[in-house]
């Protein structure tokens, strides 16, 4: 049995490792080098704006079509061009990230854990743009540094969050944390919910095998927090949270 399962694969599945392994996986690393090599100089010397949008949001789209995988986005005629806003989407995968970056369509700083900023090369390219490195252990820390990174938003920039704080194995959405809501009341910034799916058949969390196929990602409409308080911050957390779980076929696991 197990042979006729195996003479039935077609011959690209038996073949992709091999072109996984030998050329997409060169071709990222590649493309990563040299995006980051020129997104310093572009950042600093024109504008963090424009190193993200020639540099960041190509890149998330090169790493996606050369899988190959195929993107679909609905609800992007939600977003106002000139609003800043907090974006919290759900975590399935590493893929999430060019997905995201490559499609939403705003010039997003990503708040991401400390030891994303001692990865050489990405690092550098990351810190010129302006995406924020936050230490977990350090409450202090992570806030000031997202309140600093807000102080530079610029009109149409998302402050980018993974609000379950880690990817979910088993796809169901996992709670939120608090961080980005208490941002997004403390500025006053709409919250964007974005909801990704599929990613984790192209890129599981827990597996090195990339496989190509279709996701989609959806973009919700905004949750306004102008006159919002600390005592909303529940209320807040809790819309957003079902509004990401609304468009997911796996449901919500809190």
């Amino acid at each position: 049995m197990s042979m006729s399962r195996s003479s039935s694969q077609p011959v690209w599945f038996t073949l992709y490792p091999i072109y996984q392994w030998l050329i997409y996986i060169p071709l990222v690393v590649l493309a990563t080098l040299v995006g980051a090599f020129l997104a310093v100089p572009l950042a600093l010397v024109v504008s963090p704006r424009l190193a993200n949008l020639w540099i960041a949001v190509p890149w998330g789209r090169i790493l996606a079509w050369l899988v190959p995988v195929r993107v679909d986005v609905d609800g992007l005629d939600r977003i106002d061009p000139g609003q800043s806003y907090v974006v919290v989407a759900n975590h399935q995968s590493q893929f999430d990230i060019p997905v995201v970056y490559g499609w939403i369509g705003l010039d997003l700083r990503w708040v991401a854990k400390a030891e994303v900023g001692r990865i050489p090369f990405v690092a550098a390219g990351c810190r010129a743009i302006g995406h924020v490195f936050i230490d977990r252990s350090d409450p202090d820390q992570a806030r000031s540094a997202i309140n600093r990174a807000v102080g530079r938003l610029e009109p149409g920039t998302g402050l980018m969050f993974f609000a379950e704080g880690t990817r979910s194995r088993s796809g169901e959405l996992l709670r939120f944390k608090k961080g980005a809501f208490r941002v997004a009341i403390d500025q006053q910034l709409p919250v964007l919910p974005v909801t990704v799916v599929d990613t984790r058949q192209i890129l599981p969390a827990d597996s090195l095998r990339i496989r190509p196929g279709r996701v989609r990602l959806i973009v919700h409409p905004p949750i306004e927090t102008r006159g919002f308080t600390a005592a909303q911050l529940g209320q807040l957390r809790r819309d957003c949270h079902a509004a990401v779980a609304s468009a997911l076929p796996q449901g919500s696991a809190s």
